[in-house]
């Protein structure tokens, strides 16, 4: 009983947000407005061309309609709100948004991490396992992985969520973020939290440094084995792995610096965490759509398609 009512002291958090310069927030505010149309837009066109166009009928396009929608998710977690705020002079959140806002971005961010690992995977059999691509990459292996990572996500997000949203906030309430960062909103707990601060770090940055330096051996493998078969085959093989590889650096490599090595200095953490949570949904279906022949292809017969049938209207 009196946790819940040292809780209920704290209604909701105030967010300091990116700058106090008015000029600069409405800057902010174009420029994130525009980006987050650009990763709706960008990742449900990779969605709907996958859905649509029997050509991309695969499981790598699979696993990229999968993280496109993951990506949608991810960012949507705390963008409109981020954006909103920016035209606020004081920037709140209440305590149970606040709990929803980190439990949705750890939710997504741990599914799209185990999403990754499954792609590297699908990469690595079709490369250097050519002869047993069909065999291990099976519809039901596919629903197999996809399961894995939205249970992996929940478990990571549940994981530290179950302790936080038990915290007594019973004095201090100002964020300095633009969102609701987890070991930030910890730090304002009344209590000791340097438990729940190294489970922080251990769920989220060692779990990312770990899954980043599994993944570096099997690109370095599939790169060799690319390497030692030139033919038009191994370059389009090429274009994809190095896809693969921009998104993953982009994805894990923010995630580590936040979580298993953060920055002293707040402006750096800023940086990074527009970075993770707004930038790199965006970065992904640029990367692949500009990178792959054969999703220009579908984007294009899509977009003909449509056009055709609205002239014929």
């Amino acid at each position: 009983m009196d946790l819940l009512n040292n809780r209920s002291r704290v209604s909701e958090f105030v967010l300091l947000g990116l700058s106090t310069s008015q000029e600069i927030q409405i800057f902010f505010f174009a420029v994130f407005f525009l980006v987050y149309v650009a990763i709706i837009v960008g990742n449900l066109l990779i969605v709907i061309s996958v859905i649509l166009d029997n050509h991309l009928h695969s499981p790598m396009y699979f696993f990229l309609a999968n993280l496109s929608f993951f990506d949608l998710c991810f960012s949507s977690a705390a963008t409109p709100k981020v954006i909103s705020d920016l035209l606020r002079k004081r920037k709140t959140i209440s305590w149970w948004g606040c709990m929803t806002q980190m439990f949705f971005m750890h939710f997504f961010g741990g599914a799209e991490m185990s999403l990754l690992i499954a792609m590297a995977i699908d990469r690595y059999v079709a490369i250097c396992k050519p002869l047993h691509y069909k065999t291990v990459m099976s519809p039901k292996a596919l629903i197999v992985f996809l399961l894995l990572s939205w249970a992996i996500g929940l478990i990571h997000t549940t994981s530290q969520m179950v302790f936080t949203v038990g915290l007594p906030f019973c004095g201090p309430n100002v964020v300095d973020s633009f969102f609701c960062d987890l070991p930030l909103v910890m730090k304002l707990a009344c209590t000791d939290t340097y438990v729940l601060e190294l489970l922080v770090v251990v769920n989220s940055g060692l779990l990312s440094l770990v899954c980043f330096i599994l993944l570096l051996p099997s690109y370095a493998v599939m790169l060799v084995t690319i390497w030692h078969h030139s033919s038009s085959a191994s370059s389009k093989a090429l274009s994809t792995v190095s896809a693969h590889i921009t998104v993953v650096i982009l994805f894990f490599g923010p995630a580590i610096f936040i979580y298993a090595f953060p920055f002293n200095s707040y402006s750096v953490a800023k940086f990074l965490s527009v970075f993770y949570s707004i930038i790199t949904p965006l970065l992904n279906p640029i990367v692949y759509t500009l990178r792959n022949q054969e999703m220009k292809a579908a984007i294009k017969r899509l977009s003909s398609q449509h056009v055709g049938s609205w002239l014929t209207h």
